[in-house]
């Protein structure tokens, strides 16, 4: 029902194609004043897994849309008014913890070697008065945020030496559950954070590091609101209401925010923003699993059983409605000083039409305007909120300057089994 609702008005208002025109125009000139700050952008893992982790291998100052799969170079950059982005560090979590720790540092190298790349365009941030200040002179503000806190390796020291190269937050956890925080994708084990877990995130209080809890339980999440002294981001998630994915944030976490001072960045991953997506990737999936459990040992039949079915199931298409739909809702519930944006561009094989990369955001911008969004309120969305609460973090890492780093340890019945 609600998002039945949601859809009809965005879909009433993108019939307003001259109206959205005149918008997208008023949404970049906001932009030149406010910078808009995305959440998550996975180009240093694209440029690692395609084109051999080298910022050279691809010229980025050219529009690659048509030439490679990236989403993000620096023309569509500019096109969107990207005025800050946070890049993702990301590795998976199918690595041990110490890989992940090695792979993770070589992605903040990977960063800070796309910055150096172009000095003209980019420069590294790591307080919001350096967003502001690297915006003002034209250009993009690079900041670092790591996705999984198995890259730590159960060690607050690493924890600090993430933060010492740079990492402004961390996700928690990432698509399983760690040592000391369960995943929204895994089976639980803690009922969200068990002490260590807690002990995290007072540290990254005390070091000013965002806690970021996209891709955690609904019981992680609480916990961690509860734990931490400042506000909280999701730095890539949409709303559960809308689409029933786990890695969503439920109203009951939504409705909180305003006691937080939080914020949620919207994502814009089909499969978390369309529910005929989410509802065709399960039943994909469910298929999967039941071609090999017939098919054991012959991958070809299984291969071709799936290609039969997804013949017959054609994927179906998110659009830039959707994505709409989820920050409106997220608005509507959480209030709009707690809505922001967090793509997850280069990190996801497929985006909603009309959300074909980094340029979108104005397109976006324009849907919400037609939609009776003021300009004030696409200034929150774009980048006040989460400049707001990047100041609250830092605030709270100043008010603790003199507390001595945590020694707090992983006891040994914490370790994985």
């Amino acid at each position: 029902m609600i998002r039945a609702a949601l859809l009809s008005t965005v879909a009433a208002v993108m019939a307003a194609a001259p109206a959205m025109a005149q918008d997208a125009a008023a949404a970049r000139r906001i932009l030149e004043r406010t910078p808009l700050i995305d959440g998550h952008n996975d180009l240093p893992w694209a440029l690692r897994q395609q084109h051999g982790n080298d910022p050279h291998a691809v010229d980025l100052t050219t529009n690659l849309d048509a030439s490679t799969a990236l989403h993000t170079d620096i023309p569509r950059l500019r096109a969107g008014g990207v005025g800050g982005q946070f890049w993702s560090v990301y590795v998976p979590a199918s690595l041990t913890p110490v890989e992940a720790a090695k792979a993770t540092f070589e992605q903040i190298d990977t960063v800070k070697r796309i910055v150096a790349a172009h000095p003209d365009v980019f420069e590294l941030a790591t307080t919001a008065d350096d967003i502001q200040r690297i915006h003002r002179r034209g250009r993009i503000a690079s900041l670092i945020g790591m996705e999984g806190g198995y890259s730590i390796d159960d060690s607050l020291g690493l924890l600090r030496e993430f933060h010492d190269a740079g990492a402004r937050y961390m996700t928690l956890t990432h698509s399983t559950t760690t040592t000391w925080g369960d995943s929204a994708t895994d089976a639980p084990k803690w009922g969200g954070l068990n002490p260590f877990g807690e002990e995290v995130v007072r540290e990254m209080n005390r070091l000013g590091m965002m806690v970021d809890l996209s891709h955690v339980s609904e019981e992680t999440m609480l916990d961690a609101m509860r734990v931490s002294e400042a506000p909280v981001i999701f730095s890539h998630s949409s709303a559960r209401a809308v689409t029933a994915h786990p890695r969503n944030v439920p109203d009951s976490v939504l409705r909180l925010m305003a006691e937080d001072g939080g914020v949620v960045m919207v994502t814009f991953v089909p499969g978390f923003i369309s529910e005929t997506v989410r509802a065709w990737s399960a039943a994909r999936s469910a298929e999967d699993a039941r071609l090999k459990s017939l098919n054991p040992g012959d991958p070809a039949a299984v291969a071709a059983g799936l290609q039969a079915w997804m013949a017959a199931h054609p994927t179906p298409r998110a659009g830039i409605a959707d994505v709409v739909a989820h920050i409106q809702h997220v608005r509507d519930v959480a209030g709009i000083d707690h809505v922001g944006l967090g793509g997850d561009f280069d990190g996801v094989s497929a985006l909603p039409d009309g959300v074909d990369g980094v340029d979108a955001y104005p397109r976006i911008l324009a849907a919400l305007m037609a939609n009776g969004w003021s300009e004030a309120d696409i200034r929150k969305l774009a980048g006040e909120n989460i400049l707001r609460v990047m100041r609250a973090v830092e605030a709270v890492a100043g008010s603790r300057e003199d507390d001595r780093p945590s020694l707090a340890r992983l006891p040994d019945e914490g370790a994985p089994e």
